[in-house]
């Protein structure tokens, strides 16, 4: 009888616990979120209002290729921002960062092929291999290419994670908004929803500041983007 009168009250402290613990998970998540906003909302630009930018390079993160291995929509309206950033004169060099973490999957020597197919030197385009996440493209872009000063072109949803991650690295940084297009709802709120999370681990990661998948030897942007091919 004595366990019976016990187990309400040993529930009940459970619930309570997990209710408290779901409250501060959601406030970690959400202080995280607005803070990541609020300290990179100024330094995101649209196209035709960062002409007096200058740095070392402009980064176009990689976002999936079509089953042909063609860039897919979203990464070709990155890929068409930061060709016309290179062509207004704001950075001589491109950095392509994308997984090309196995043979059959490729980002970045797609992105490199869409760059030179627009008339952009094949010399003025350097491929990190090994830019599986936001986090890591922008641990690498310091740590293996040397940058100080970086424009990132992806789109808005994703834009301030990745100032915020070049910045937690020690660069300058600003981005350049790549939404061209626009898509379902229901594919905004996937990407949003995704970024919540994500906000939140790179948070801490910039906090930690752990290694990526691969460090690899040092490539210094402002040498030719050719020694980072592979083929």
């Amino acid at each position: 009888m004595k366990k019976d009168k016990k187990r309400p009250g040993f529930f009940r402290t459970l619930v309570i616990w997990v209710l408290v613990l779901a409250v501060l998970t959601g406030v970690l998540v959400a202080g995280t979120n607005l803070y990541v906003g609020a300290t990179t909302q100024g330094s995101i630009f649209s196209l035709e209002d960062a002409g007096d930018l200058r740095a070392d390079c402009i980064l176009i993160l990689g976002c999936g290729l079509r089953r042909d291995g063609f860039p897919s929509q979203m990464l070709r309206d990155r890929l068409d921002v930061g060709i016309a950033a290179y062509e207004m004169g704001l950075a001589d060099r491109i950095l392509m960062s994308g997984d090309h973490g196995q043979e059959d999957y490729d980002e970045v020597n797609a992105m490199k092929d869409y760059a030179i197919s627009k008339g952009v030197p094949s010399e003025d385009v350097f491929m990190d291999h090994a830019g599986f996440s936001t986090y890591e493209s922008m641990y690498r872009a310091k740590a293996i290419f040397g940058c100080e000063k970086v424009i990132i072109v992806t789109q808005n949803y994703h834009m301030y994670r990745a100032v915020y991650n070049a910045k937690a690295m020690g660069m300058e940084a600003w981005g350049i908004s790549s939404n061209i297009r626009h898509f379902a709802p229901t594919q905004w709120v996937k990407f949003r929803l995704r970024e919540v999370a994500a906000r939140t681990k790179d948070f801490v990661f910039c906090i930690l500041k752990p290694e990526p998948t691969y460090m690899g030897e040092v490539i210094s942007i402002f040498g030719n983007g050719d020694i980072t091919n592979d083929r």
